[in-house]
């Protein structure tokens, strides 16, 4: 299937933010518990447990990786239904994200913005993210999970190009 990507890059004073929407003709609480409860994050990114509280550090199960691993995320800020901020370090390095969700006229819009340090990686992270938002939006209609295989490499030279696009 032919995929189009949507991300935007944008230059901020401390690095770059890639940002990704979908939009969800749904309540604004229905989709934030999409992305907030355990037993609903497993359908399109992976479960987690732990103390769910701002400061506070979860286990997150990617089970759409290779090998499932187990990442510890950090709980930056949770203003529910409207914001959730987290971070993570691992082998690939310190990654922040935010979660934003405002509802108008019962669409709710999700924006996943990824504060990123160094534009280093962007064509495999945009299209992972590209994936994990389509998974997403599948967990919520019912239809078929995407194939990671129509996102990367197909996606990796839109999201390169936004490096030398953005400004």
């Amino acid at each position: 299937m032919n995929r189009v990507p949507t991300g935007r890059l944008f230059r901020t004073g401390s690095g770059s933010d890639l940002e990704l929407k979908r939009t969800f003709r749904a309540p604004i609480d229905d989709v934030w518990a999409s992305v907030t409860e355990p037993e609903r994050t497993a359908r399109w990114f992976g479960p987690w447990e732990g103390d769910a509280a701002p400061g506070r550090t979860i286990k997150v199960r990617m089970v759409f990786e290779e090998q499932e691993p187990w990442s510890d995320m950090l709980i930056d800020a949770c203003e529910a239904p409207r914001r959730l901020a987290v971070s993570t370090k691992d082998d690939s390095g310190h990654w922040r994200m935010e979660l934003l969700l405002s509802e108008e006229d019962g669409v709710t819009t999700l924006r996943l913005v990824h504060h990123l340090e160094t534009e280093d990686g962007i064509g495999e992270l945009g299209a992972g993210w590209e994936y994990y938002l389509d998974m997403l939006v599948a967990a919520r209609d019912g239809s078929p999970q995407p194939a990671f295989d129509d996102y990367y490499p197909a996606m990796k030279p839109y999201f390169e190009g936004l490096r030398t696009t953005s400004a």
